[in-house]
């Protein structure tokens, strides 16, 4: 007989550790408050014709009886009803074979009954000849495969803060099923089976069902709306005169362009960045100019890049940028495209905010000389129309300063209108190589740090560069321009943004305007 071996000390001290740990353990757990306590009520109590959650009164009723027809969207008068309930439908397929038997068999009864009432010299009865019609049309149906069959069952749960109250909420809700002939029963001694049923836990305790077709199961879904609802799309809203959901795809349209107008304070940006977050769902890749640093925590929220332009930031974007496009056809226009855009913004910069009301632009002789010198700017860096060219490192701001400088006609007299951007009071922002990286599924450009009078200027150029950045990678994405006014009080930054709507649509852009 085998000796039981004796226990190190050690190992016995190290158990009986063990033990007492566990033991605190369990003890600490058992003190914790979990989700479960927090959303638990104070108390249930169960009745055969109602039950009691804390200080609310709810009771269950199940729906037995239907009647030959309902109309599509027979059921959104109960989801729309003032009252507070939960409602809840269990849908079972049924094989096809099986139900095509028993109608046979249906059939079979019913005409075998009217022949002999026939016979008897009975008069006809028209209950059975509707029962006959329905069952040969729903078998011919199934037997094609356009129709299908289900059992249905419909709970609804209601709640009232007292007995009486719960009455009236019962009452009303058998008047309206009366009113479609649809009958109701309250689930008596099955109340607990009737809020399990009616909770969200997809468990059908009280397994009350009826027989239906697909055409019937489909009336009963209770949102219905003719024209504002697609298969794809994200939610909109409600449908306010049918009450339905509007869910809708913008990318399916001719273009994919909206304009918010709304007052201060109605809820703009609320409502965009609501679309956004949707949006961001369905794959999209959000962009968005921020004025008022609105936009900072929603960017947190999805991890997305929050890039802030001010004078003191790190934050580069050059305007002189090119398009890597792909487009064979637009990469031999690709400078000429960034030089008419580079003409729009230095417009802007040197006519400053007045150019439009007191006419301080720009002269033709100044216009002719502005262009050679952004030829001559990107020329000095080896880029010309040729697109082969076009990977060479593009010049800045500074390098259009010194063209200008040392260039006859009217370019001096340019150079120190533009010499504010580029060592002056606005110097470094937009002068310097481009060093911002919006590869990120949302990406926040905040200017509210900027100047009065930078402020469109900076708006142009982030344009600008989102510009480019869509036209090297076609995806789905959604630019969001937040109090647009203030690019559009100017001719050409307005122009700009009329262009960019026009072509967004080539490059799969959603383009999104919101102002006042």
């Amino acid at each position: 007989m085998a000796r039981k071996k004796k226990m190190d000390p050690l190992d016995i001290a190290a158990q009986q550790r063990e033990r007492e740990q566990a033991e605190v353990e369990q003890a600490f757990l058992k003190g914790m408050t979990t989700l479960r306590d927090l959303i638990a009520p104070s108390s249930l109590e169960i009745h055969s014709a109602y039950f009691r959650i804390g200080t609310k009164y709810g009771r269950t009723m199940y729906v037995y009886g239907y009647p030959r027809r309902l109309y599509t969207g027979w059921l959104s008068g109960l989801i729309n009803i003032d009252q507070v309930l939960d409602i809840s439908m269990f849908i079972y397929p049924v094989d096809t074979a099986i139900v095509l038997k028993n109608l046979r068999k249906k059939v079979t009864q019913l005409e075998a009954d009217m022949a002999i009432n026939a016979e008897k010299g009975k008069t006809r009865d028209p209950a059975k000849e509707a029962a006959l019609q329905d069952a040969e049309e729903l078998r011919d149906e199934l037997q094609v495969g356009s129709e299908r069959f289900f059992r249905y069952g419909l709970y609804v749960t209601i709640y009232g803060d007292s007995l009486e109250e719960l009455g009236y909420v019962q009452h009303s809700i058998e008047t309206f099923f009366g009113q479609m002939l649809v009958y109701s029963k309250t689930a008596s001694s099955q109340q607990e089976q009737g809020l399990n049923s009616t909770v969200p836990q997809m468990s059908d305790q009280l397994q009350i069902r009826r027989n239906m077709n697909t055409g019937a199961v489909s009336t009963s879904f209770p949102f219905t709306s003719a024209d504002l609802t697609q298969e794809n799309g994200i939610l909109y809203g409600i449908n306010m005169h049918n009450n339905g959901l509007v869910i809708f795809d913008r990318y399916t349209l001719e273009n994919a362009n909206m304009v918010v107008f709304a007052k201060s304070g109605a809820g703009k940006s609320f409502t965009v960045k609501l679309e956004a977050l949707r949006s961001m769902m369905m794959g999209a890749d959000i962009l968005i100019i921020d004025p008022e640093n609105e936009y900072q925590r929603l960017s947190d929220a999805v991890g997305g890049s929050y890039i802030r332009l001010s004078l003191s930031s790190d934050t580069r974007i050059n305007p002189f940028d090119l398009p890597k496009v792909i487009d064979n056809e637009e990469a031999d226009d690709a400078l000429r495209a960034n030089l008419v855009t580079l003409h729009g913004l230095l417009r802007l910069m040197l006519g400053g905010a007045s150019a439009n009301s007191a006419g301080i632009g720009l002269s033709p002789s100044e216009e002719a000389d502005l262009d050679q010198g952004l030829i001559d700017t990107y020329a000095r860096v080896g880029i010309t129309s040729d697109p082969l060219t076009h990977t060479s490192v593009p010049p800045t701001m500074g390098d259009l300063y010194d063209t200008l400088l040392h260039m006859g006609g009217t370019g001096p007299q340019l150079a120190q209108r533009l010499r504010k951007y580029t060592t002056g009071t606005f110097a470094g922002i937009f002068s310097q190589q481009s060093n911002i990286d919006i590869n990120n599924n949302m990406v926040v450009f905040n200017i509210r740090d900027l100047e009065d009078e930078l402020r469109p200027v900076a708006m142009y150029i982030v344009l600008s560069h989102i510009w480019n950045i869509v036209r090297t990678q076609q995806k789905k994405r959604m630019l969001i321009v937040d109090e647009a006014w203030q690019l559009m009080k100017y001719d050409d930054s307005a122009n700009f943004m009329f262009s960019l709507a026009k072509r967004a649509r080539k490059y799969y852009l959603g383009l999104t305007t919101i102002t006042q």
